[in-house]
């Protein structure tokens, strides 16, 4: 049992060491130490205080939050009103547009079906008038044959114009 009874030197070396440490620790290290612990508290009051406003902050945000979403859903309704109107008005003007356009365009087609006629029609004179032409040329010819029938038709010409 020798190992577990401290002999009195060492307890009193203990106790003297114990004295020098804790004079020490309670002249340098506690203040340090309790100073610490109320600026510890003090920045946790802080800490309670800013989330308290912080709470009240967002409860004002939420409220504010919603009457900007009640005002941007009326915008927004406001907005949509609005593009159907100008969508109905936008429909119109197109079609207007599109009835001038369509007119004008029959108008240019009817203006060009006239001019089209008007030249097949010319062409087709033409083309009597030749082919009259090629006709009374081969009756020329074939009634002209003879000399005497080539006479005749040269004296006829040469009265004619004479006469005139």
């Amino acid at each position: 049992m020798e190992l577990f009874t401290p002999e009195f030197g060492l307890v009193f070396w203990m106790f003297v060491s114990f004295a020098i440490l804790f004079f020490i620790l309670a002249r340098f290290a506690w203040p340090y130490i309790l100073k610490s612990i109320d600026e510890r508290a003090k920045m946790i009051d802080e800490g309670v205080e800013k989330t308290r406003q912080a709470e009240e902050s967002l409860a004002n945000a939420k409220l504010i939050a919603e009457r900007y979403e009640k005002e941007a859903i009326a915008r927004q309704t406001e907005i949509l009103r609005e593009a159907d109107r100008m969508k109905t008005q936008i429909i119109e003007e197109a079609r207007s547009q599109a009835s001038v356009e369509a007119k004008k365009v029959m108008d240019a087609a009817q203006v060009s079906i006239e001019q089209m006629r008007k030249e097949a029609e010319a062409r087709m004179r033409d083309e009597v008038s030749t082919l009259a032409i090629d006709i009374a040329t081969k009756v020329v010819r074939q009634q002209m044959a003879d000399n005497e029938a080539q006479s005749r038709l040269v004296n006829t010409l040469l009265d004619e114009i004479s006469e005139n």
